[in-house]
């Protein structure tokens, strides 16, 4: 079975009100790239990974007028997919949703978050994604209340081969020092930002502790926004969020694996680091790769032996090879899908 997370830079833009894809050459959230020609490179590129389930990150916006789920079943009847039934959980108002897009043929999933409910805390669990979680980040006797902005999707899921598991899709806020007005306002918004998302991957890792320890064969995938190394702001925390879901400190019965998230923790950062995004820096006038996105597995499903691969456009042979999906994959999002190969 194939598992993937793919984060699609600006989905909802794709498509109309009325759930429509927008075929046109009006100008896309993609410079350079018109709306039909990124719904093109988005086909091909699903069509090549074709994955039994892909964690669809930055989906379609749900609200009164607009439907998620409707929207990706449009996408993938047009482009003929297996994955062509999807689900989302809580909704968020930031335009940008987490949904899975499954073969039902293959899956059978539920939206089933864990927790408690808003409202009824109780302190031996961590919270349901949808509430707030308090933490003492600044070690002042007050924690502070954390939210996400985008709720994590918790799934219940069964193979076709009767295997049960659990799937968690995450999309962690960024630590971009946006509407920074002077050096230091950056300084203070990026300090503040990695503070929120060391929060939210200490409530992640919580529940992660929680299905570990219930014995819960689990895969927590998306885009955490992080990784080892990656800013200069993570050495006033002592880590990244990714060392923290990870749980690297943990007995290695309480870790997740992710090969790519593992040799970046370990500080094997060289020149062919694996790297799942690439942004345009308009002040260096170049390219910038980074390592944000991640499929981690519990113990029991590495076990498995189970394949991880990057999408790459350049740094995958195959990828590289096949003009259409190089192509494609430089058009289709600022991200590049990854994929993990499990036999369940």
């Amino acid at each position: 079975m194939r598992i993937a997370t793919y984060n699609v830079e600006w989905f909802n833009n794709l498509f109309d009100d009325k759930g429509r894809m927008l075929e046109d050459d009006e100008p896309s959230a993609r410079y350079g790239v018109n709306r039909r020609d990124q719904l093109a490179a988005l086909g091909i590129v699903f069509t090549a990974f074709d994955a039994d389930a892909v964690m669809v990150i930055e989906a379609p916006d749900s609200n009164r007028r607009r439907d998620t789920v409707g929207m990706l079943e449009t996408f993938a009847r047009a482009c003929g997919l297996r994955a062509r039934r999807a689900l989302i959980g809580f909704s968020n108002h930031t335009q940008q949703e987490i949904a899975l897009l499954y073969d039902p043929d293959r899956i059978s999933a539920d939206h089933d978050p864990k927790g408690p409910a808003p409202g009824h805390g109780d302190e031996a669990h961590a919270p349901r994604f949808d509430g707030q979680f308090r933490i003492d980040l600044n070690v002042d006797i007050a924690p502070e209340t954390v939210t996400f902005s985008k709720p994590p999707l918790e799934i219940a899921a069964t193979s076709a081969g009767g295997r049960v598991f659990r799937m968690v899709g995450v999309h962690v806020k960024s630590k971009a020092p946006i509407g920074a007005e002077s050096p230091d306002h950056a300084s203070r918004i990026a300090i503040e930002n990695r503070r929120k998302q060391l929060a939210q991957c200490i409530w992640l890792r919580r529940r992660v502790e929680e299905h570990l320890a219930a014995g819960d064969s689990l895969i927590v995938l998306g885009d955490l926004n992080d990784g080892p190394g990656l800013d200069v702001y993570e050495k006033l925390f002592g880590r990244s969020g990714v060392e923290i879901v990870m749980g690297s400190d943990a007995p290695p019965g309480a870790r997740l694996v992710d090969p790519h998230a593992r040799a970046a923790a370990a500080g094997r950062m060289t020149a062919g680091t694996p790297a799942t995004a690439r942004f345009w820096n308009n002040r260096t006038r170049s390219y910038v790769s980074a390592l944000l996105d991640y499929v981690m597995v519990s113990p029991d499903l590495a076990g498995l032996g189970p394949r991880w691969r990057i999408w790459h456009p350049f740094d995958d042979p195959v990828c590289y090879a096949t003009p259409e999906l190089r192509d494609a994959l430089l058009a289709a999002s600022d991200h590049f899908p990854v994929s993990i190969d499990l036999p369940l």
